[in-house]
């Protein structure tokens, strides 16, 4: 561990959000009251669709946004009033924000030379960076001269050279192909593992968040939907937005009626037993349907539409109930001359969400 990561490391900062708030008037709200505490050393994603507010939100911690209502704590200090150079806050935008005109080292010392620091201290300091990033090579050249994931490497160590509190990705990888994006995931998870520092990094790709996160926050609408680690926000969805926007495919939902013994799908199909009356949601995860091609005494009928060859696995479309649902299947399951199928729902696997609001119903296949 080097000056700069034992730095980092010791400047990391909780952020507390106490009834922050977005508006541009009355009617435009874009982040309704949020209270929301985000741990010292921990990497956040702020995951949710576009328009949800997960760029204001970032943008407001950064200080390029106003806080229409509220306090913004980091490291125990309010921040919402305070210019954005005085926040300790470092930012990683989409588009690198790079100067054409000047090269690599000059990019990435521009905001130490901006703040008084010393000209062996900058060089230094900009060596221990470009040595962790794998740039030495390059501190000569200028922007126009790199590539994309080269590029994102010097936007992210000019925030990492000021040894921020907090550091602040903002859709980094959008910008780039898919084998430059997995590349650039690996480098943010090894360094955030080294240094680490505070960090939220915001996107729409739950491929990002799942494999980026310490914990996830899922904004929908401006509002927190869940904000839990990667493995709970996939086993145990609070809702079904989060259901069916984590998981590819997406959580399969069903609507069903509850008897007070048995719960049934729209063509009286039974799913599962349950002492519920009223309507419901059911749902399951693709990989935890069991397909058959015969019926037993705990299948359910549906008919095979189209199959989806991936190479690693298959995904099946078929019709049931009315409803489109989608099962993946390992790879040369020999299912593709079959149009009735017969699938077996897991009592363990199944989820419940209330009919109305969406909320997840806990516990409500425990033993009967």
């Amino acid at each position: 561990m080097n000056a700069i990561d034992t730095a980092i490391r010791a400047a990391a900062a909780d952020i507390k959000l106490i009834g922050v708030t977005k508006a541009y008037d009355a009617q435009t709200v874009v982040i309704p009251p949020m209270d929301v505490e985000l741990r010292a050393g921990e990497f956040t994603v702020v995951l949710g669709p576009s328009g949800c507010g997960k760029s204001t939100l970032l943008q407001m911690i950064a200080g390029l946004e106003r806080v229409s209502d509220g306090k913004i704590m980091v490291g125990g200090r309010e921040v919402q009033d305070l210019e954005p150079k005085r926040r300790g806050c470092a930012m990683v935008f989409q588009n690198y924000a790079l100067y054409p005109h000047m090269t690599v080292f000059e990019n990435m010392a521009y905001s130490l030379k901006v703040a008084g620091v010393r000209k062996a201290e900058r060089a230094a300091r900009v060596a221990a960076v470009a040595r962790m990033l794998a740039l030495s090579d390059y501190l000569t050249r200028k922007p126009g001269q790199l590539s994309g994931g080269q590029r994102q490497r010097v936007a992210i160590g000019r925030a990492i050279v000021r040894e921020p509190n907090v550091l602040l990705f903002d859709e980094p990888l959008s910008n780039l192909d898919a084998q430059l994006r997995h590349d650039m995931r690996v480098e943010l998870s090894e360094l955030h593992r080294r240094i680490g520092a505070t960090s939220i990094f915001v996107t729409h790709d739950q491929v990002e968040a799942m494999t980026l996160a310490d914990r996830i926050l899922i904004l929908n609408k401006g509002r927190i939907e869940q904000f839990d680690t990667p493995k709970a926000i996939y086993h145990h969805p609070a809702s079904v937005f989060v259901a069916k926007f984590i998981g590819a495919p997406p959580m399969n939902i069903l609507p069903v009626t509850g008897d007070g013994s048995v719960l049934r799908l729209a063509d009286g199909q039974i799913v599962a037993e349950a002492r519920l009356t009223g309507s419901y949601q059911l749902g399951i995860r693709p990989e935890d349907i069991v397909v058959g091609i015969k019926a037993d005494g705990h299948a359910v009928r549906a008919v095979l539409r189209f199959r989806e060859d991936l190479g690693s696995h298959s995904v099946l479309a078929a019709d049931l109930a009315g409803s489109v649902i989608r099962i993946a299947t390992p790879f040369g399951a020999d299912l593709i001359n079959q149009s009735e199928l017969f699938l077996n729902l897991p009592a363990a696997r199944l989820h419940l969400f209330d009919a109305e609001t969406g909320r997840a119903i806990c516990g409500a296949f425990a033993a009967q």
